[in-house]
């Protein structure tokens, strides 16, 4: 029976990148080629099919792919693996936001115009920006849900900071074996108990992404000590509790983005008021 999901699994990323094939060549190009000069026609294709479609067919194709567990890595927006996943935190929104104000940690801006335009200035000019925004990576199927971060000195170039998407436990139970469950990607309320499934890392200055030569964030590349890092934080001011490892030991490099090292634990935690009382 495994065999033949895991079959129908293949089957069905062969037919997905043979539609995105066909989207690109006969569509896109078909379209561009009746209406522009060769050349230009070519780059608009080249630009819709790099930034838009194949990175779309990536992210649905890993997740049919998936075989029930949580992913290692989140994904960049152009489908490449991103920030491995090191940690799991168990509670609401309200929980997980209590817990690192306490922490002395801050959520970080949504990103838009206006949020990018003061990151940009202050990472250029090295001014404070203690609430800067992330970049969007992905995990199950969707941008991450909340981020937070502590800042290292006065600039938002080098800082502690962590991703959070939330899994519902119950449907994690129930569907998690399903190509149906990876290609879902609605969000739990904010009021319902969740695995909050996060990637922490450290940025320690700025660099150029090899891809594209857009100015981005270096990240330190032991993500081992960054997830230590944060849970101790949270231990420190009493807001988590039965603190444990997940997954065997295993090391690996991911991607051509960055590059991490990393124990392949994650760490679990239970979200608590700070006398150690479960929150309500």
């Amino acid at each position: 029976m495994r065999q033949l999901k895991l079959l129908l699994r293949r089957l069905l990323v062969f037919a997905l990148g043979a539609v995105t094939v066909w989207l690109i060549a006969f569509v896109i190009f078909d379209f561009a080629d009746q209406r522009l000069p060769v050349a230009l026609a070519v780059a608009l294709t080249y630009a819709l099919a790099a930034y838009v479609v194949l990175p779309r067919a990536i992210r649905i194709g890993l997740k049919i792919l998936q075989r029930g567990r949580v992913p290692s890595y989140t994904l960049t927006g152009d489908g490449l693996p991103g920030d491995p996943v090191n940690l799991v935190l168990i509670g609401t929104m309200r929980q997980l936001r209590s817990a690192f104000a306490a922490a002395g940690w801050s959520e970080a801006d949504v990103l838009n115009l206006a949020s990018s335009w003061r990151m940009v200035r202050a990472f250029v000019l090295n001014e404070p920006y203690g609430k800067a925004p992330f970049s969007t990576l992905y995990l199950f199927g969707r941008g991450q849900d909340a981020g937070f971060q502590q800042p290292i000195g006065d600039s938002p170039r080098k800082r502690h900071h962590v991703r959070f998407w939330a899994l519902s436990p119950d449907r994690a139970e129930q569907t998690l074996d399903t190509p149906s469950f990876w290609l879902d990607t609605v969000r739990p309320s904010d009021d319902e108990p969740v695995l909050w499934v996060g990637a922490g890392t450290q940025d320690t200055g700025f660099s150029l992404t090899r891809l594209s030569f857009q100015i981005t964030h270096a990240t330190d590349a032991d993500t081992n000590e960054e997830r230590d890092f944060i849970v101790g934080a949270l231990q420190d001011c009493g807001v988590v509790s039965n603190v444990r490892s997940h997954h065997p030991s295993e090391r690996f490099s991911i991607g051509r983005v960055n590059r991490y090292l990393t124990d392949g634990f994650i760490a679990v935690a239970e979200l608590v008021s700070p006398n150690g009382a479960p929150r309500d």
